[in-house]
């Protein structure tokens, strides 16, 4: 054997176990510690409030605008990543002339940095002088306020994050399609089944597992958004855009309010866990 016994393995695995406790384990104890209490940045003084931070937390005005801005935009992208990575996949499933070319295209996004990403984007946004405004007068439709309507520079932000993150869908769920063997296919053909019934009751429920995961990685990510948002729009017009990412930077680093920005972030944790413990539960429950 590579390891004798044990303890070398957990020497081994000491350096790792120690990044983990500084790096995730504690912040996570220290924003649940604050989230309880009150910090002053002068004296450094901590002063021990109960739940009265969670209290006022959802009583603000603005945080429950976070909450609610932060949820349509995680089923808004999330669910337009999976769907148009589901399309590409069965495009790319299939051999057609330049496929080995298109490929790097569709998956070129990904590989941008976020903030190059979104300082792209808000150019093309330019109400004066940007390229999509550009097009609709071009072909006689008025230009519009992207990012400064507030009833549009939401889903404008998840159009950026959809066309950046739509690769990573595609790649997982192309790889579920590549491993389901072809004689299945073949036998449902010979079977008498279409293209459509094919697709429904044999492709779909193998590849349920990839569907999910990509889900599961879109959801966490999209649930998190602040870097896109930070360039884009700081949260405004208003609070049309305010996630609750951009919520507790907000409250930490602007207010200097520390209790209310761990409240906030330990709100974030929770949500995000239970989301985690969801999908978990429903692809581990598919193979029992």
């Amino acid at each position: 054997m590579l390891f004798e016994n044990r303890k070398q393995l957990f020497v081994l695995l000491l350096p790792a176990l120690f990044i983990l406790t500084l790096l995730t384990l504690y912040p996570i104890v220290n924003v649940v510690y604050n989230a309880f209490g009150e910090v002053d940045f002068v004296t450094k003084q901590y002063t021990f409030v109960g739940f009265a931070n969670f209290i006022e937390l959802f009583d603000d005005f603005f945080f429950v605008g976070a909450i609610k801005n932060t949820f349509t935009f995680n089923v808004v992208a999330s669910l337009s990543q999976v769907l148009l990575g589901l399309w590409l996949a069965l495009l790319f499933y299939r051999q057609f002339p330049g496929r080995r070319f298109a490929l790097p295209i569709i998956i070129y996004p990904m590989m941008l940095s976020t903030l190059v990403c979104s300082s792209i984007w808000r150019s093309w946004y330019h109400y004066d002088f940007g390229l999509l405004n550009s097009l609709l007068v071009s072909i006689g439709l008025p230009a519009q306020g992207w990012l400064f309507d507030p009833n549009m520079a939401l889903y404008a932000i998840a159009l950026v994050d959809t066309w950046q993150w739509t690769p990573m869908a595609f790649l997982i769920i192309l790889a579920g399609l590549q491993s389901i063997p072809k004689d299945i296919g073949e036998a449902a053909m010979v079977d008498g089944a279409d293209g459509w019934r094919s697709f429904v009751y044999i492709t779909l429920p193998l590849i349920q597992k990839q569907l999910m995961l990509a889900l599961l990685l879109r959801s966490i990510d999209t649930f998190k958004l602040f870097d896109k948002v930070y360039v884009m729009t700081g949260g405004g017009p208003g609070n049309a855009t305010e996630t609750l990412s951009m919520f507790v930077y907000k409250y930490g680093f602007r207010f200097f309010n520390l209790g209310m920005a761990s409240a906030a972030a330990l709100v974030m944790l929770s949500i995000s866990l239970i989301m985690t413990l969801v999908y978990a539960k429903k692809v581990l429950g598919g193979n029992r």
